[in-house]
């Protein structure tokens, strides 16, 4: 496919309702979100029966308000892309499902978007950005840490990932610990502000050894001990989130530092929901800075998961040509490095 061409995406992977378009001319059109953390809050995580049921409740009434807000018609639609995995596969089967029926319905395409890549191109969603191939990539998404070489669309090497709890695992388990509450990112980052920077050190693993992996159980080991040595009293909690924070920041930090200057690419992007963490966005900064190297970003709204990456991927491969699907298979598990 050539020219012009717009786009339906939809996101259902895990907890949140994502629906957007994407125009080749105009960009992004229009997108829209529905979160459900308030409904797996009182249980601590997600639970994938009450997420797939819910996908089925808001996908028709996200698409139906996108289409309208886009000004467009069933029949301004080129193509329709849907995240394929990895993910929860009762999710994951609510989008597929949904895009290969409309798709039928409307005589168009429908095409499986890897979720992960769909991550790693939502900084180009900012207008009048691009970022150039190859690049290197911090992809920090629910239960994935990894940091990839990219060198074209599709082309994907996987440099370095967590050997055990992913970024937002580890968040998530320490902010429990701390008695904050799910999701525990974004509260951990913010009580952090209020602690004392010298009180606590905790160690930046895997740090001390070459390699791009990382390892982010342990941190979640020292705050045990920690908080079993000092107690809960509020400044300790403020102060434990600060040291533990500075601490993953920080390997992060030095982890993508070292690709940088070993793969010789000075290209960054960060992308996915722990993207959003304003002291990560500080230090990344400040070490890319110290490079000479390029540091891209998604905006806030699109860090975690979305319809408007799903629906901008789904037109870059549907414009090189991708074949559309012929059933609605998703993968729940599906390696970047497989597409």
């Amino acid at each position: 496919m050539v020219g012009n061409m717009r786009v339906l995406g939809i996101e259902t992977s895990c907890d949140e309702t994502g629906v957007a378009i994407y125009d080749s001319e105009q960009g992004l059109m229009s997108h829209a979100l529905y979160s459900q953390v308030k409904i797996h809050a009182e249980y601590g995580g997600v639970v994938p029966e009450l997420a797939s049921r819910d996908h089925v409740r808001k996908v028709t009434p996200l698409i139906r308000q996108v289409i309208e807000e886009s000004g467009s018609g069933k029949g301004d639609i080129d193509g329709i892309a849907f995240t394929k995995g990895p993910g929860l596969m009762g999710a994951l089967l609510v989008g597929a499902a949904t895009a290969s029926s409309l798709a039928w319905a409307w005589k168009v395409p429908a095409i499986g978007i890897h979720h992960l890549e769909g991550h790693l191109l939502a900084p180009m969603l900012e207008e009048g950005t691009e970022v150039e191939f190859p690049f290197i990539a911090l992809l920090v998404s629910g239960g994935h840490t990894m940091l990839i070489e990219v060198d074209e669309l599709g082309i994907y090497k996987l440099l370095g990932e967590s050997l055990d709890d992913a970024v937002g695992e580890a968040f998530d388990k320490t902010a429990k610990l701390l008695g904050l509450g799910y999701p525990g990112g974004p509260v951990l980052a913010k009580l952090a502000e209020e602690g004392a920077p010298n009180r606590f050190k905790f160690p930046r693993p895997m740090t001390n050894r070459p390699g791009l992996d990382f390892s982010f159980s342990g941190l979640k080991t020292f705050a045990i001990t920690t908080v079993q040595e000092n107690g809960l009293e509020q400044q300790t909690k403020a102060d434990v989130a600060h040291a533990f924070q500075e601490a993953v920041v920080d390997t992060m930090a030095i982890k993508c530092r070292r690709a940088i200057e070993q793969r010789g690419i000075k290209r960054l992007i960060v992308a996915g929901g722990v993207g959003a963490n304003k002291r990560l966005r500080e230090r990344l900064k400040e070490e890319m800075d110290r490079l000479g190297a390029e540091l891209f970003f998604p905006s806030m709204q699109f860090c975690t998961d979305n319809g408007a990456m799903i629906a901008y991927a789904g037109h870059r491969r549907l414009l090189r040509g991708q074949a559309p699907e012929t059933d609605f298979g998703v993968k729940p598990r599906w390696p970047l490095y497989e597409l």
